[in-house]
């Protein structure tokens, strides 16, 4: 005899002499069934592994009392185990049952499979990587939960991501995109907007920005036909050379576009002194500086809420991570809602995903030459694009952003460590420095080989690669000597140098970095040090 059960229902079923409720979450096979236990007293039971059914959960067999349901009890139940069917929930309490069901088992499998081994010395195979992610049962359970919505586009989870983030930072406005690539392609763009008239960025206009850069932070200049003005960095901060400032400016420039060098933010004060004063748009690169902040007239700031428009990315290794993904903030609402059109295929219509009729005029609109009453959300202001992230990404993004905090404090911390444990070696390495007014949130640490010595940065490097220490360059060293410049360099037309780029030069020969993040043990720190020491000792 088959037996059909579906989802939810509510049933009686033997175990010994006894009868037992139970509630049958999904069907094994024809046969067999997941059940979970009910318990009338909800004091005995683990509240985080478990649920309560009230009167208004069920369609049938209404009780005269609510129940708990514990899911760390789960067992299989043969059909003809089942005595009968006492109810029936209804399919929103089925939902969060699975849900919840989700979470325990993120939790089990995390604790199982991603829970870090101790690092210890007698590791045969050490590996202390630069930078990675951060994550416990948070992120996997958030990242079930979305899944089981299954909206797979931008959604609910991207606007609270979204809140979030601009809450921390004290912005207005933020909007998740698809990586920190397209958040600097996107607020470089929202720039060139002809809705900004007279002060919008067009073809052959200049940015002041430097040549030790992520190759993103320069491509949406170059590849819109804006002229990128490069200028010299300084040491220890690795961050502009304020001084050149104004003999970068012409007649042309229009913007000056900056990272934050490795969680450590440039001098604001001078550079927003000098945008203030020519009437320049300050865009941020905070790819690599989230958290980190710059007391600007007498008030302490997170970088990014300085400029005009800032930038942020979530790759792995970054402060917090969505996999992939980035956002763009800005206390503008004229820059934001063209930054949303850019992302969103370049559209006029600001409805978010799966929402219609927002403006409540959708067929009201005469814009372009188009006949009035056009769909709205079918006109185009903008040469646009689809950068949109998922909520699956910006699930994850919600749990880390609650880790925030403790991820900046311990890269500080990893980051103090370092510079306390190599000071002796001031003579052969340029340590690095905060810029004066700033609390960075360091992504790294940088060691830069002084001149004069007898090694190279590359004999440091490849030591410590063997002895499994992850090493990294600054970025592109100098991005005008990469083979991308070829075409520019041959010709001298697309880009303009002020200065020798003496510092860039160097750091391009000389200048590696270890990682800080929050992954990093103190006794990985202890040996770090102890390795590069060794690594100099054995070049003398």
């Amino acid at each position: 005899m088959k037996v059909k059960f579906s989802a939810g229902q509510i049933i009686k079923y033997k175990e010994g002499s006894f009868l037992n409720f139970g509630l049958i979450i999904f069907k094994i096979s024809e046969t067999n069934y997941i059940i979970a236990r009910v318990e009338k007293n909800s004091a005995q039971t683990d509240r985080e592994s478990s649920i309560e059914i009230s009167r208004k959960d069920l369609i049938s067999a209404i009780p005269e009392e609510s129940f708990i349901l514990n899911m760390n009890e789960i067992k299989t139940v043969k059909a003809d185990e089942i005595v009968e069917v006492s109810g029936k929930l209804k399919i929103q309490k089925i939902g969060s049952i699975l849900k919840n069901w989700g979470k325990i088992l993120a939790k089990n499998y995390y604790d199982s499979v991603h829970l870090p081994l101790k690092f210890t010395l007698s590791s045969e195979n050490i590996k202390i990587n630069y930078g990675g992610r951060v994550f416990d049962e948070r992120e996997i359970s958030n990242l079930i939960e979305s899944v089981l919505d299954f909206w797979l586009t931008a959604g609910v989870c991207t606007q609270t991501f979204e809140q979030k983030l601009a809450k921390f930072l004290e912005v207005k406005y933020c909007s998740m995109v698809n990586s920190g690539s397209s958040a600097n392609l996107l607020a470089f763009m929202a720039l060139t907007s002809p809705k900004l008239g007279d002060r919008r960025i067009k073809r052959g206009d200049e940015v002041i920005t430097v040549a030790t850069s992520f190759p993103t932070t320069v491509a949406p200049i170059i590849q819109y036909g804006a002229i990128p003005v490069f200028v010299d960095i300084t040491l220890p901060t690795y961050n502009i050379d304020c001084s050149i400032l104004e003999e970068a400016l012409s007649q042309k420039t229009k913007a000056v576009m900056l990272a934050h060098t490795m969680g450590n933010p440039f001098d604001i004060e001078k550079v927003k002194s000098f945008c203030e004063r020519h009437n320049l748009w300050l865009i941020e690169d905070n790819c690599d500086s989230l958290g980190a902040k710059y007391c600007y007239r007498d008030k302490w700031q997170y970088t990014g809420t300085f400029g005009d428009i800032a930038t942020s990315s979530f790759y792995p290794p970054h402060h917090i991570t969505t996999g992939e993904g980035g956002a763009v903030y800005t206390n503008n609402p004229e820059l934001i809602k063209i930054v949303n059109s850019l992302r969103d295929w370049g559209r006029d219509c600001w409805c978010p995903s799966g929402k219609d009729n927002t403006c409540r005029k959708r067929f009201k609109w005469k814009l372009g030459e188009l006949p009035y009453g056009y769909d709205h959300k079918y006109i185009y202001s903008h040469f646009g694009y689809n950068l949109k992230a998922t909520d699956m990404q910006a699930a994850v993004g919600v749990a880390q952003l609650d880790k925030l905090p403790d991820f900046i404090q311990k890269r500080n911390r990893n980051w103090k460590l370092l510079k306390e444990g190599l000071k002796e070696l001031e003579d052969i390495f340029i340590l690095p420095e905060a810029t004066e007014n700033s609390k960075p949130s360091w992504f790294g640490f940088l060691l830069t080989v002084r001149d004069g010595k007898k090694f190279s940065r590359d004999n440091i490097v490849q030591y410590l690669e063997m002895q499994g220490i992850q090493t990294r360059m600054l970025f592109a060293g100098n991005i005008i000597r990469h083979p991308c410049f070829d075409e520019m360099r041959k010709t001298g037309e697309g880009y303009n140098v002020v200065g020798e780029l003496k510092w860039t030069d160097k750091i391009m020969r000389d200048t590696f970095w270890v990682g800080v993040y929050p992954g990093i043990t103190e006794e990985m720190i202890d040996y770090m040090i102890e390795k590069i020491k060794e690594a100099v000792k054995k070049q003398k």
